[in-house]
């Protein structure tokens, strides 16, 4: 059993009620919001929330305005939950630091699945092909450690979200080999890879934008591969001997 503490934000109420019945039935402990204002209310008056389900279709204040509120503030792991045909506001989420999304109406089982992901995927694990290994990488002015899940760019600390961290990881420990879409979504989201699923590309892209603030090029060492996926690409550069 779990005891992880989730805020679960929806206006919907019977949608809350039944996912907080079944969620809490797996073990989690489960706080309900209706709105963005008792969210704001129940993140500054718990310190202990694991994991935060947000719909991005509010009244009044909306998911997103919320997400771009709260995420400078509060690094904790975030699930959206969007129409079917939002795809727009998905990426839009993606890109101000939400984890991972859902489209509704969700089946609480894929959702279970979800959060079970995030918080494998926010735990190191020690294994080869498809866990990141234990040992610090350095390539390109780049050095990433598994251990303290921090990575430095040319010595300068760089805030990643778990998913960016674990999609670097992955991209450095398997430098010079092109990394599939499928194979970044499973490793790094744990969860398959799905038609126009672009989850992972806003990931790569947003890794890319915060390695630029110590970098010139990112785009020229990871790299995107046309039909086929990403590659770190390891350069010569002062740090080959550190």
């Amino acid at each position: 059993m779990s005891s992880e503490n989730i805020l679960l934000v929806d206006d919907d109420i019977e949608l809350c009620a039944l996912l907080k019945d079944y969620l809490q039935a797996e073990g989690y402990q489960i706080e309900v919001a209706h709105n963005a204002h008792q969210a704001l209310e129940r993140l500054q008056g718990n310190g202990n929330l694991s994991l935060m389900i947000l719909d991005i279709m509010m009244p009044g204040i909306s998911g997103l305005e919320l997400l771009q509120q709260i995420r400078p503030r509060y690094p904790l792991p975030i699930i959206m939950l969007t129409g079917r045909g939002d795809e727009v506001d998905r990426i839009i989420g993606l890109e101000m630091g939400a984890d991972d999304y859902l489209s509704k109406p969700c089946n609480p089982r894929e959702l279970l699945a979800r959060i079970r992901a995030i918080f494998r995927r926010a735990n190191p694990q020690t294994s080869l092909e498809g866990t990141l290994q234990d040992q610090v990488l350095r390539y390109n002015g780049i050095e990433l450690n598994p251990a303290t899940r921090e990575v430095r760019v040319q010595g300068q600390l760089i805030e990643l979200t778990s998913a960016e961290f674990n999609a670097l990881g992955y991209l450095m420990q398997h430098s010079g080999r092109v990394l599939s879409k499928e194979q970044l979504t499973r490793w790094v989201l744990h969860r398959e890879f799905t038609l126009y699923d672009r989850a992972i590309d806003v990931h790569i892209s947003r890794v890319r934008q915060k390695l630029g603030q110590a970098l010139e090029n990112p785009a020229e060492i990871i790299k995107t591969v046309r039909g086929q996926g990403y590659i770190f690409v390891q350069q010569p550069m002062s740090d080959s001997n550190s």
